[in-house]
């Protein structure tokens, strides 16, 4: 369907985002799907992306001025993931909206994560170019403002495997692979190597322990010391 056709059936849906578009066919694009057509919702999830975590930070800055670049970093990483806008996304229904080739929506794509978390990123963007920062912000803090109330900065930090893998997934980076590099001593005494390795990055750390899983939250730690200041 033409974006011409599709923006027609937007009127629901741009009430429901509550910025009235001046150019329709923007909202259009950002709920159209790669798998629907080449004229689809990338280039504005890209853009999304880019405002959405210069909101949250701001936001973020605003609200803990005592914090650490650290500490603002792991609360961002908390807010922007796949699984905290897929949410957003569901409470909007974005879904409904969504226009999908034949065999994303045969199977199930409407309801997938990873395609309404994309969505939500390409609906920011598409409000950011209609409406500008101000729309833009408006819209993210409306939808994502009950999440930023709920923080407790002092609430004990997530594991180190957690963190890591929400500061990646916030960037849509692959998730790490543990690797079990070594074993030693008796059996009742033994000591694992883990290795943490992050290929997008081109990172890759130790950590050892009396476990494996321990060992595996040592090489993250190390990981996550790297990474946590990066953008």
């Amino acid at each position: 369907m033409p974006l011409r056709a599709a923006s027609a059936r937007m009127p629901k849906m741009s009430r429901a985002i509550q910025h009235v578009f001046s150019d329709p066919k923007l909202l259009a694009r950002a709920f159209t799907h790669r798998s629907s057509g080449a004229d689809n919702n990338e280039r504005l999830e890209f853009l999304g992306d880019s405002v959405l975590n210069c909101v949250v930070a701001q936001a973020l800055l605003e609200r803990f001025p005592l914090a650490a670049e650290g500490e603002l970093s792991r609360l961002r990483a908390n807010l922007v993931n796949q699984q905290a806008l897929f949410e957003v996304a569901l409470e909007l229904d974005l879904g409904a909206s969504l226009k999908l080739g034949e065999g994303e929506a045969r199977t199930g794509g409407h309801r997938r994560p990873s395609i309404l978390a994309d969505a939500f990123e390409a609906v920011v963007g598409a409000v950011f170019l209609d409406g500008g920062y101000a729309a833009a912000s408006a819209f993210v803090t409306s939808n994502l403002g009950a999440r930023l109330g709920a923080i407790d900065i002092h609430a004990p930090a997530k594991d180190p495997k957690t963190r890591l893998q929400e500061w990646l997934q916030a960037r849509r980076h692959p998730l790490p692979r543990y690797t079990v590099v070594s074993i030693s001593g008796e059996a009742h005494a033994q000591h694992f190597d883990v290795e943490c390795t992050i290929d997008v990055l081109g990172l890759a750390t130790r950590g050892s322990g009396t476990s494996r899983r321990a060992a595996e939250q040592s090489s993250a730690e190390a990981a996550w010391l790297q990474v946590a200041g990066r953008p």
